[in-house]
């Protein structure tokens, strides 16, 4: 080997699991994680880069126990099992690193830290430079005058100083300092209340930890007593946390040689896991071998286009630009602001590409010292509405919706909007990977991005957009929109193979951008000072609650301490311990307090207090200080793309998880009011996925129910208990309305036996008996689940897919959730769906009407209007007609209204 080259020895194991949490989700498009693939393979072709012609070997963990078992059995006895997504990852991870060229270890019996341990000895033997790439700070005890530590993921190196500068003591003392500490992860004993600082403090006074057992004595207080205590096992947390370094490996040092690449192998193994700019990058180098390869027809080395990115300070320059944009069959654009509140950003710049490589920046708001002359935000605007107002010139974006609200501010109405690469990413795969810009980069095109917090810093002392200087801001404001347009280039092409999904994005996804920035602008009003008075109610009955408890508890304690409430109900009142946290403590968790709230009281009243405490510190508190100053109006932000099934969430305020079974609840809504002269029209779909059910299972007795309009909760136990209609009683209906959406959500017997407060016989021949008058229902969902099996994914009545990766996942545990959301994900996104159809419907026919009315919320199945008192007529019958109609089922669609002042009076 070249003996100006250093040893490169790569602990394989680190990384692995290191980038399985610290890299986004990725996934193919069948449903594999590729995210540690991707993560460890990326770091080996930057080492790779970084070490030219250095000899190499990457070393991984192999499976099963160790020597330090057999030393120790309670060694690494509390780390749970390794996870299914992680695990079928390293396959295909050794295969590329073997298809590289590159040595790889896997020795059985101990660690990868052993192995990279021997190496590193040998190569100190032979006086020969070794660099080890780790992210483990147990190697740090390796490092000599010819062994280095390099952290790639962090981009540190560690020398002898480095160590000393690092832990306080010197990398012979790292064995000792580990022994004193332990590890909890590790199960490695240690001395309990010794950390970093009494570790190298102790071991710069006494030098070893022999020497530090030796004057055990004189260690003073708490600390003293426990090093006293722990000195028999000291010896045996010391030979845990040594490096073996004498391990027989069948390769020495002089025989790791890096081979020639097998490039077959690599096109191969890159296009099965759509590492898309790897294979291009092969394909470019190789024509004739991508020639002979699978012919997906990729063009060559699309991603490494060379980058043309211009800062636009001048008038000259941007007419030029306006020029480009009228003529571009397609244009990307974004916007950059001083905030993400679409309703108090303002405008910093704009950026935009029509094609991919070029884009530029115009800064117009940049205020920091010593910033250049920029255009002016009228001359900006001059130039660009005629264009972004006009419906003919297309634009694509990321995430249009909060540059739609925000240019709204600015009297520009976008118009022409084509694409959205968030929401194109979200109708391919809502669960392959987050659906914002540097997660898509990393996913479609293996660009990292330059992500706002490498530009502005973190925290409380992070710059706003106008005070980055233009040399980093005009960068990366251009490469949004250069990355948006080649992003859309490429999920378009995906999108475009399947038919049903590119009519979810044309005729659902994209018409409703536009739809919910108006309702967002739109705002809803609030009542402060009824919030206050709620507020200070819920704190005295949160007063109250407490004082029951500690009365009970027979001591005063906090009860938002999930470890004194531990104490106190499992230790001190001996209460049953229904569930254990991860770590083996008793869990404190709401299901759990419900099951023990059968049976004692104490836990009922933890639960009220929590009820009123998350009540009070979540809306009646946070809502009048989300009060837009300007408009007097709170205003949600909807996501199209967070939720799998296709349904929306809201954030600040969130108004999905209001509680609405509650007084308490009800009471927060009743702030939610209409203005002097309107009212409040809540439409809502009456059991819409329960409807849905029956449209997919096709059941004779469902559709019969809802043909003849009959309350199906009732006709539901008319079936399953064998009465008459007439003689179903309320608890029977109860039961047959757990029974019906219980299914639906994949309750089991044990579920609905805790619900309904019977044993678990009686809830399986519930079940039982609703299979047997509904044989329909039964089996849609045996069909599903073997659909989805087979497939990977389920669909809604309109094409959504929803992927199901762990569908056939060995965790049993993993994969009976999946069918669950197997069967649930068609009625949930379907529900999705026609809510968003009829939110289309209703925008349009509200904008043919002259009515004083516009949408200001949506919250599940249900739409609220705010509306002037002479117009509640007409909008109740325009609006339940668009809603009817959103969709044409084998059942009808039904839809309750309610009105009045207040959106509780409403329901």
């Amino acid at each position: 080997m070249a003996a100006d080259k250093p040893l490169l020895l790569i602990d394989g194991s680190s990384y692995l699991f290191r980038a399985f949490h610290a890299m986004p989700d990725l996934q193919t498009r069948d449903g594999t994680h590729t995210g540690a693939i991707r993560g460890v393979i990326a770091m080996l072709r930057r080492l790779a880069k970084d070490y030219p012609g250095s000899p190499v070997a990457v070393v991984f963990d192999a499976k099963g126990k160790t020597f330090r078992n057999a030393m120790y059995a309670e060694y690494k006895a509390n780390r749970p099992p390794m996870d299914d997504r992680l695990r079928q990852q390293i396959p295909p991870i050794h295969e590329m690193v073997e298809a590289m060229g590159m040595p790889l270890l896997v020795v059985p019996g101990v660690e990868a830290d052993d192995v990279i341990g021997t190496l590193a000895l040998q190569a100190t033997k032979a006086k020969r430079h070794t660099v080890i790439s780790t992210g483990d700070k147990d190697m740090a005890q390796l490092v000599t005058k010819y062994v280095s530590l390099v952290n790639t993921m962090t981009d540190t190196a560690m020398d002898e100083a480095g160590v000393v500068d690092k832990f306080g003591v010197r990398p012979d003392q790292i064995i000792d300092y580990l022994a004193l500490m332990g590890d909890t992860a590790d199960n490695i004993p240690g001395v309990p209340k010794v950390g970093p600082k009494t570790a190298a403090k102790w071991l710069g006074m006494y030098d070893t930890l022999d020497g530090l057992i030796a004057k055990a004595d004189e260690i003073k207080g708490k600390v003293g007593e426990s090093l006293r205590a722990s000195l028999e096992q000291l010896p045996l947390s010391r030979s845990l946390t040594a490096i073996k370094c004498d391990v027989e490996l069948e390769q020495s040092v002089e025989q790791l040689v890096v081979g020639e690449p097998n490039t077959d192998s690599l096109r191969e193994l890159f296009e099965r896991y759509e590492f898309k700019t790897w294979r291009d990058e092969l394909d470019a180098a190789d024509p004739a071998g991508a020639k002979a390869s699978s012919g997906t027809g990729a063009s060559s080395g699309k991603e490494a286009l060379a980058r043309n990115y211009e800062c636009v300070l001048d008038k000259k320059s941007f007419d030029g630009w306006l020029k480009k944009l009228k003529k571009a069959p397609l244009i990307a654009f974004d916007t950059e602001t001083t905030s993400l509140d679409y309703m108090d950003a303002e405008l910093v710049g704009v950026s935009f590409s029509v094609t991919p490589g070029e884009a530029a920046y115009v800064p117009i708001a940049h205020d920091y010292e010593g910033a250049p002359k920029q255009l002016s935000l009228s001359e900006l605007l001059a130039g660009l509405k005629p264009i972004l107002e006009d419906p003919a010139v297309k634009k694509v974006g990321q995430n249009l919706k909060y540059d739609m609200s925000v240019l709204a501010r600015y009297d520009v109405g976008l118009k022409g909007i084509a694409f959205d690469t968030m929401l194109e990413s979200y109708v391919l795969n809502s669960v392959a990977s987050r659906h914002n810009m540097d997660a898509l980069a990393a996913k479609y095109l293996d660009i990292q991005t330059v992500h706002f917090e490498d530009i502005a810093g973190k925290g409380a002392k992070q710059l706003t957009f106008n005070q980055i200087p233009l040399e980093q801001a005009a960068d990366y404001a251009a490469e949004d929109a250069d990355i948006t347009l080649r992003l859309h280039e490429e999920l378009w092409g995906l999108l475009q193979k399947e038919p049903d999904l590119v009519s979810v994005f044309e005729n659902i996804e994209l018409p409703l951008v536009g739809v919910l920035s108006r309702i967002e602008r739109n705002g809803t009003l609030l009542d402060a000072g009824l919030l206050g008075e709620q507020s200070s109610s819920l704190a005295k009955r949160a007063e109250s609650l407490q004082e029951q408890v500690w009365t009970l508890a027979g001591e005063e304690f906090n009860m938002g301490s999930p470890k004194q409430l531990q104490k106190i109900l499992f230790e001190k009142l001996d209460l049953p311990v229904i569930k254990k946290t991860p770590k083996g403590q008793p869990s404190t968790a709401e299901p759990v307090l419900q099951e023990l709230a059968h049976d004692y009281e104490i836990p009922q009243l933890i639960m009220e207090y929590r009820s009123a405490t998350k009540l009070k510190s979540t809306y009646t508190d946070k809502l009048p200080l989300q009060i837009n100053q300007k408009t007097g109006r709170v205003h949600t932000s909807y996501h199209q793309a967070v939720a799998a099934t296709g349904r929306l969430s809201s954030s600040d305020p969130n108004l999905q998880n209001i509680p609405i079974r509650t007084e308490d609840g009800r009471k927060v809504r009743q702030a939610f009011v209409a203005p002097p002269g309107s009212l409040l029209v809540a439409a809502d779909y009456s059991q819409i996925e329960l409807r849905i059910m029956a449209h997919l299972s096709k059941d004779k007795g469902l559709l019969t129910a809802f043909a003849n309009g009959l309350d199906v909760h009732r006709a539901t136990a008319a079936e399953v208990f064998e009465e008459e209609l007439d003689g179903v009683t309320d608890d029977q209906r109860r039961s047959a309305k757990a029974i019906n959406f219980g299914l639906i959500y994949g309750m089991s017997a044990f579920g609905l036996a805790r619900q309904l407060g019977i044993t678990r016989g009686v809830a399986q021949e519930y079940i039982d008996l609703y299979f047997d008058r509904y044989p329909g229902v039964r089996t849609y969902m045996d069909e599903t689940r073997a659909l989805a099996a087979e497939q990977g994914f389920v669909e809604t009545v309109f094409g959504r897919r929803l992927y199901l990766p762990e569908i056939n996942a060995r965790n049993g545990m993993r994969r009976q959730a999946a069918e669950r959301t197997a069967i649930n994900a068609p009625m949930q996104g379907s529900a999705a769906d026609i809510i968003k159809r009829a939110m289309i419907d209703v925008d349009a026919w509200l904008a043919s009407q002259s009515l004083q009315a516009k949408t200001i919320m949506q919250v599940h199945d249900e739409l609220v209007f705010e509306v002037a008192e002479a117009d509640v007529d007409a909008l109740r019958e325009g609006v339940v007609q668009a809603m009817q109609s959103a969709a044409t089922l084998d059942v009808e669609l039904i839809v309750d209204v309610g009105v009045g002042q207040n959106w509780d009076e409403a329901h």
